[in-house]
């Protein structure tokens, strides 16, 4: 029996297995691409399991911050050792509750998206006796590079429009319990190569310094996003950025030429490519079937296990690959066949793939779904049909070192 096949049968399947190996692995190959002195935000929302998170805060020297954007994710931050110094709370929509449970925990940074956000914040925080610093997230007219998921230059939730910031300053700068920090530009996500991501930092930073000129904006904190991408739910390899570390301090040494004095401090964020590897999603195939022509092979894994971001085109089609040594003797490349691939939930929308080439399958064999640590489970349509959640196994060396599985438990109020 092979090892995947022996972690499904002791936790159950679909199952979905972390290597905390692969993940400490991203997170110094990204810090040593990233110039000496820049800091780095593990965005969990990419994936919130804490022991994930605690790989990557290390030891708290040459580790990431967190980035988070709820209590949940909160809890999770703080389960996995951080404190409310290395946090940085984001969203558009914090709630008064949401501020207190942060200011109470510690957090010091937020960033807020908006003159009312910020008065919320400042409110809490004077209720509290304290002042915490405020980033500025901002919204910027331009861009550069193309991406799969843009994030500024548009009408948006997100951030303050970056034209309208030298009117606001005034208002901005006396909010009684926020202290002006710095500004937080976030523009794409998932870049499609070294170029682009370079080309967007550089325009990204070239916006921080004329706002920094223009508008008055202090920035003693500057947070220039990411983009770092990452295969997703296929074969791939992480990529590698061996042009970064000079690309980028070029660009600071032109527009903030004390950075590597800390002034400001610089800091980037990474989801997908610090975890998107760490993880495979292991089901099982309960049924074959023809219907009219088409060959459809079900799994015991479907939209509510993996498929709740295919909206943001970011899903179809996914890869599998027989687990391991499970695959049948003397099968090969050429053993493939196309058919569609549909998860076991009772509506027409849970598939996986159309029309795609799969390896020849049979009705209980274990397959393999690779490059699913981010973005996986807790970014899916967990509770639709009242299916229970996977397991979540993590290894370490080839061994377990937790396993877990998130219930699903009505309160009565």
């Amino acid at each position: 029996m092979s090892r995947h096949a022996d972690l499904v049968a002791r936790y159950g399947s679909p199952l979905y297995v972390y290597d905390l190996d692969r993940v400490t692995a991203a997170r110094d190959a990204l810090l040593s691409s990233l110039p000496e002195g820049v800091e780095l935000f593990f965005s969990f929302k990419a994936n919130p399991h804490p022991e994930i998170a605690r790989a990557l805060r290390g030891d708290g020297r040459n580790g990431c911050m967190a980035e988070i954007s709820s209590t949940g994710e909160l809890a999770a931050a703080l389960e996995a050792g951080f404190d409310g110094s290395q946090v940085l709370y984001t969203g558009p929509g914090k709630t008064y509750a949401e501020i207190e449970a942060a200011v109470d925990a510690g957090v010091a940074m937020f960033s807020v998206e908006s003159p009312t956000d910020l008065q919320h914040v400042g409110e809490v925080a004077t209720g509290r006796g304290v002042v915490v610093d405020c980033l500025l997230r901002v919204n910027s007219a331009t861009s550069s590079a193309a991406t799969s998921i843009r994030m500024t230059g548009t009408p948006s939730q997100f951030g303050i429009d970056s034209e309208t910031l030298p009117e606001l300053m005034p208002e901005l700068r006396t909010v009684p319990g926020t202290r002006l920090a710095g500004v937080h530009l976030f523009s794409l996500s998932n870049s499609k190569d070294e170029e682009s991501l370079v080309a967007e930092f550089r325009n990204t930073i070239s916006v921080a310094a004329r706002l920094e000129r223009e508008a008055g904006l202090p920035i003693r904190f500057l947070d220039i996003g990411g983009g770092f991408a990452a295969p997703y739910l296929t074969p791939g390899e992480r990529p590698v950025y061996p042009n970064l570390r000079a690309e980028l301090s070029a660009i600071l040494d032109e527009h903030f030429p004390a950075w590597r004095e800390g002034t400001p401090r610089v800091a980037c964020e990474s989801g997908r490519h610090l975890v998107g590897d760490c993880g495979e999603l292991l089901s099982t195939v309960v049924n074959i079937k023809e219907s009219r022509g088409r060959k459809f092979v079900i799994l015991d894994a479907g939209i509510n296990t993996l498929g709740g971001m295919s909206g943001l085109g970011r899903l179809l089609p996914v890869s599998v690959r027989p687990a391991e040594d499970d695959l049948p003797e003397g099968a090969g490349p050429a053993e493939q066949e196309v058919a569609t691939l549909a998860g076991p939930l009772c509506t027409p929308g849970d598939i996986l793939g159309k029309n795609v080439r799969l390896p020849v399958l049979k009705i209980g064999d274990v397959v393999g779904i690779p490059n699913a640590g981010a973005y996986g489970m807790t970014a899916s349509l967990l509770m639709f049909l009242g299916r229970p959640a996977p397991a979540e196994v993590v290894v370490r060396g080839g061994e377990v070192v937790s396993a877990s599985r998130i219930e699903f438990v009505r309160t009565y109020q």
